[in-house]
């Protein structure tokens, strides 16, 4: 039985997050002829959905597909919320890791260009001669030059992957349903 307008609009307030489709195919790349277990998702649902889940607090919500009554299969449903839930972990999982490693590399570079300013420091206590001059020039802007490059891997490279790492944390963790409307 088709929901009247108000009971729509009730539907889509209950939920935190709903999104209408027509039909399943709206959720997955229209250029993948695969089963909907290992189909991927559609570009378009994802940029939607991260609109959506970007002003959503963090914690657990529910994602709520809207389907016509005449189009549900269950069948169908139970095999999609598997297939999100799939994508949603493993992008989850390799953004995190791409995080550590982006991090342990910025800390490496830290060090290394930290080692080599103390290695100028020494340099520079020692009888001075254009050998110890040349080599204190040499380490020392290499020094300032990895130290610097290290930090920048850890506080804006990681920036830049954070908003993605935080939609996928969430609709990893999110509840998916589907309902009738």
């Amino acid at each position: 039985m088709l929901q009247s307008l108000e009971e729509k609009q009730e539907l889509l307030q209950k939920s935190e997050v709903s999104l209408w489709i027509d039909h399943y195919d709206d959720i997955f790349s229209d250029f993948d002829p695969r089963p909907y277990s290992q189909r991927g998702l559609s570009d378009d649902f994802l940029i939607e959905a991260k609109k959506f889940i970007k002003e959503k607090a963090s914690g657990s919500f529910e994602l709520i597909f809207l389907v016509p009554e005449l189009m549900r299969k269950p069948e169908s449903e139970g095999i999609i919320k598997k297939r999100l839930r799939e994508h949603f972990k493993k992008h989850h999982l390799l953004l995190k890791h791409d995080m550590v490693k982006i991090k342990k590399k910025g800390i490496a570079l830290a060090a290394v260009g930290m080692l080599l300013m103390f290695a100028a420091y020494l340099v520079t206590t020692v009888e001075q001669n254009m050998l110890m001059n040349l080599i204190f020039i040499i380490l020392e802007p290499s020094g300032w030059f990895l130290a610097f490059i290290g930090m920048e891997h850890i506080f804006y490279e990681t920036k830049g992957k954070t908003p993605d790492l935080e939609f996928y944390t969430k609709m990893s963790r999110c509840e998916i349903k589907f309902r009738s409307y």
